[in-house]
């Protein structure tokens, strides 16, 4: 009982803060010129422990969704819910979620029957990929129809189920399985389309690896025929005898000498210079019946969900990377116009609303488009060039708040049904979880960001008034008032400040040093110290091993309430370099079908106004990247033992860095080895920035770059692999780099005007007690706060915007638009005092004995290192690494199993 009044009280906090946080903080604009405290919300002054909504997520959003909302999944799994169909003649839904089909009653708003992979040994290992449900009738019996698929290399698999729906159960009637089309390793069957012609039905499917749309005879299950398409399609309607096909990635390039080209997996694309990422969207447009492509329609960036007027007459399209609907005739093939749908508009706003799912009304005048990233649904009226009796120009009337990420839209008429591909966030706590009842297994709460339940919305159809009233709250929701704070110009005669209060004013900080570790909770490193909110029972890589990082927080200031953005390495890189993850990562988010995105070698990855590199050079500031963004070649032979004694031995190493990112090549340091790679000492990394770092100190003047962007990444381990270094010497090895490169900084000339700003990519190898987005960060300067304690809400959005407010910079989109930067780690006053590294206080090359000499679960747990997937940073099953990571640190000490969820990220 007092557990539940305090999360009722907690809610009503939450609740609060929601709804006078925006309007206190205009009442402050208004009674003070004080960015500072204008930019406050009570969000910054809370934890995400909450799991009741509203509940905050950890990118300066807070989820309080309209209607009912209805959560199912299995608690061991990270579960997203991605597509949603009415079964016509019911109250029933049919959603799609990366494990299964589940069937919810709309009327009781409770999950009536669920099929998922797992339940058949046939199926295992299979994942539902990015949309495509579609539910029909055949032969009067309710068939549903969707796309699988499982990316593992020689033994991939692309499946278009067909099952069959009686009213209490689902069961598979038919799979139909695709072949790969070199290059692609995978065909990736994606939206699908069902159509009878002459009295004979057939199945229409993009094939997204393939690049190819497919026709089946769904009676022989034979292919009519497979044409290309663009490059990585994705949506598919057919309207009118024509098919029509969103291409991702625009069109196949052929104009390579005029326009450039990068991977996407499996091919290339046209990108743009100055980010890396696509350049256009397309939609291909074929006859069905013979395959013959009639033409290729360009529309805005990321084209992926598109749906057709109930009368025929036109075509929408959802423009992920562009933050627009494109509207074509099926009568002209043109596009007849582009409708803006973000939530705040203007000539200066900024991108990333990110529409993914499209639904109209029965009339066929209003438009309902999700929005992503503002976690809502737009609500278009169609104007006349859009809808046939539409009126004036098409214009968004209002948004509707739902959970996080809306990623698919179904419309009855009197309801909005609405799939949240990030619902509530990892909030599975192991005490959910718990199936153990040994004492003490579950004494303190944890948890652990794999563990997450599906969700879906049901929401009526508001009228004029009530959508007014849910615009604001959306407004409040996504505190927009920060976008309005980013653009105010910088006021003239400032003195400099560390944080500046205003965008171009002066810093007294010319210089940023931005790193970015790998994959630790708060708890698994800091857990231990007394004077933050940690859990020692958790902490692994405690004082003992990660000695500086520990006088770091001690010296300088201890952040115990700052947040990763999302749940893994693929998501991780991308909020930390772009402060914002894309449709493409957002619809790939467990499965991971064409890429794992933890090095950016995939333009699909990238937002639309890049990264924090592009971002300050496009502003006149000069940049380095130290093994972010690369990947380093070298003699294969090499072990991490060979390396390190030559290094010791003052040999060089010699390695080349390669990226696909064309901007990235001249910022790219060549004497620090990009951090995707385990046999490299992180010594190696450390001493070469330090050499760099003299000899900029040895130029005259300043030319040390004003932004360097760091990776160090060995703290993730490889688990108690053979010949690699012991998991505590691989988090030592991070720990005595980290603070050998602080050290070095602090001594040098620089000091006085330089800020080190220190984060994990995400926090997904373990467990933490507050939030499974729980990481540790620092803030390094002569200006830090010392020896204090800061819990504001901070996460890696903020640390981001607090890099471009230091340098002078813009935000980039709407979410470093909307972060607080991190003005409670600085004084004004300067101290001068350079920081002493501290020796490793276990040995860094302390080895993994070999095969042979092991046995039990020493044995057992070395083979599982030895995966393959394990050789590059964060391949492999998570909680399989969990188990090998906690047995190396506690021995025969019972493994929490019900902390760690299933994974399985390659």
């Amino acid at each position: 009982m007092q557990l539940k009044t305090l999360l009722s009280v907690w809610s009503l906090i939450i609740t609060c803060a929601i709804f006078t946080g925006c309007q206190s903080a205009l009442d402050k604009r208004s009674r003070a010129d004080n960015d500072v405290l204008n930019m406050h919300h009570p969000y910054d002054d809370s934890t995400l422990t909450n799991k009741l909504l509203p509940v905050m997520m950890p990118y300066n959003r807070l989820i309080d969704p309209a209607g009912k909302v209805v959560s199912f999944g299995d608690p061991e799994q990270e579960n997203h819910s991605m597509d949603v169909q009415l079964i016509g003649g019911t109250a029933l839904l049919a959603v799609e979620d990366r494990y299964g089909i589940a069937i919810i009653d709309t009327v009781t708003k409770r999950l009536k029957a669920r099929w998922a992979y797992d339940a058949d040994s046939k199926y295992r290992g299979l994942m539902s990929t990015y949309s495509g449900l579609k539910v029909t009738k055949l032969s009067g019996k309710v068939n549903i129809f969707w796309s699988a698929a499982l990316a593992k290399g020689k033994n991939s698999r692309s499946v278009v189920f067909q099952a069959g729906w009686d009213g209490q159960k689902i069961s598979i009637i038919n799979t139909i399985e695709f072949k790969p089309a070199s290059p692609s390793p995978i065909a990736l069957p994606n939206e699908i389309a069902i159509s009878n012609e002459s009295g004979k039905d057939y199945l229409y499917a993009v094939l997204n690896g393939n690049n190819q749309l497919v026709k089946i005879d769904l009676t022989t299950h034979k292919t009519v025929y497979d044409v290309a398409t663009g490059v990585a399609p994705y949506g598919l309607v057919i309207v009118k005898d024509k098919a029509y096909v969103t291409n991702w990635a625009g069109p196949q390039p052929t104009d390579t000498l005029n326009k450039e080209t990068a991977g996407v997996p499996y091919g290339k694309t046209y990108i743009n210079q100055k980010t890396g990422a696509t350049l256009m969207g397309t939609v291909s447009v074929i006859n069905p019946l013979t395959g013959a492509t009639i033409k290729q329609i360009t529309v805005g960036l990321h084209p992926n969900a598109i749906i057709a007027s109930p009368d025929g007459q036109f075509v929408y399209i959802a423009n992920g990377n562009s933050d627009e609907v494109s509207v074509i005739s099926t009568g002209t093939l043109e596009s007849v116009e582009s409708i803006p749908v973000k939530l705040m508009p203007g000539k200066k706003s900024f991108v990333g609303d990110t529409p993914n799912a499209l639904a109209i009304d029965p009339a066929g005048t209003t438009l309902y488009v999700a929005n992503g990233m503002d976690n809502a649904v737009a609500v278009v009226q169609l104007g006349s060039k859009a809808a046939k009796g539409g009126s004036g120009i098409s214009r968004v009337n209002g948004f509707i708040p739902t959970e996080a990420y809306p990623g698919g839209l179904a419309i009855d008429g009197n309801n909005l049904f609405v799939t949240n591909l990030e619902g509530e966030g990892a909030r599975v706590g192991s005490k959910e979880l718990s199936r153990d009842d040994r004492p003490g297994e579950d004494a303190v709460e944890s948890f652990n960001s794999h563990h997450q339940k599906a969700t879906v919305s049901i929401i009526g159809v508001p009228d004029g008034i009530t959508l007014q009233a849910y615009t604001k709250k959306v407004k409040e929701l996504n505190l927009t008032f920060r976008q309005e704070i980013a653009r105010l110009l910088p006021r003239k005669n400032m003195a400099p400040k560390p944080m500046p209060e205003r965008i171009g004013e002066p810093s007294v900080f010319k210089h940023v040093l931005y790193i970015i570790k790998e994959n630790r909770t708060y708890d698994q490193v800091l857990g231990d110290m007394p004077e933050g909110n940690g859990n020692k029972s958790l902490c692994i890589y405690g004082d003992s091993i990660t000695p500086n990082q520990h006088n770091l927080a001690r010296k300088y200031q201890l952040l115990d309430n700052y947040y990763a953005s999302g749940k893994c390495s693929a998501e991780g890189h991308q909020w930390t370099d772009a402060a914002i993850v894309t449709d493409y990562v957002e619809k790939s988010v467990r499965a991971w079908f064409r890429s794992y995105p933890h090095v950016q070698e995939d333009a699909l990855v990238y937002a639309s106004n890049g990264f924090i590199w592009n971002n300050a050079a496009d502003h006149g500031k000069t940049v380095r990247i130290y093994g972010e963004a690369c990947q380093p070649q070298f003699d294969n032979s090499q072990t991490w033992l060979s390396i390190y004694n030559d290094y010791k031995a003052g040999k060089p190493f010699r390695f080349n860095n390669t990226s696909t990112i064309s901007r990235v090549r001249p910022m790219l340091s060549q004497n620090f080895p990009g951090s995707d790679e385990h046999r490299i000492t992180e010594q190696v990394r450390a001493s070469a920035f330090i050499k760099e770092l003299k000899e900029y100190e040895n130029q005259p003047g300043d030319a040390l770059p004003q932004l360097m962007v760091m990776a160090l990444s060995a703290d993730h381990t490889v688990g108690t692999r053979p010949g690699l270094p012991t998991p505590n010497a691989m988090v030592a090895d991070n720990d005595l780099a980290l603070g050998r490169i602080v050290e070095a900084v602090s001594k040098s000339r620089f000091w006085k005007n330089t800020v080190i700003f220190i984060t994990e990519d995400d926090s997904q190898a373990g467990w933490d007690h507050v939030s499974a987005y729980r990481t540790t960060g620092f803030v390094v300067s002569p200006y830090s706060v010392f020896q204090h304690k800061v819990s504001t809400n901070y996460n890696q959005v903020s640390m981001v915007r607090s890099i471009e407010q230091i340098l002078g910079i813009p935000p980039m989109n709407i979410m470093d638009a909307t972060a607080l930067p991190m003005f409670n780690c600085f004084n004004q006053r300067q101290i001068i005092k350079p920081y002493q590294s501290l020796a490793n206080r276990i040995s860094i090359d302390r080895i993994n004995p070999g095969i042979a000499k092991l046995k039990g679960a020493q044995l057992h747990y070395a083979k599982l290192s030895l995966r393959p997937e394990y050789d590059h940073i964060d391949g492999g099953n998570d909680d399989v690494m969990n188990r090998i990571l906690w047995f190396a640190a506690k021995g025969k000490k019972a493994y929490p199993a019900n902390l760690a969820g299933k994974d399985a990220d390659e």
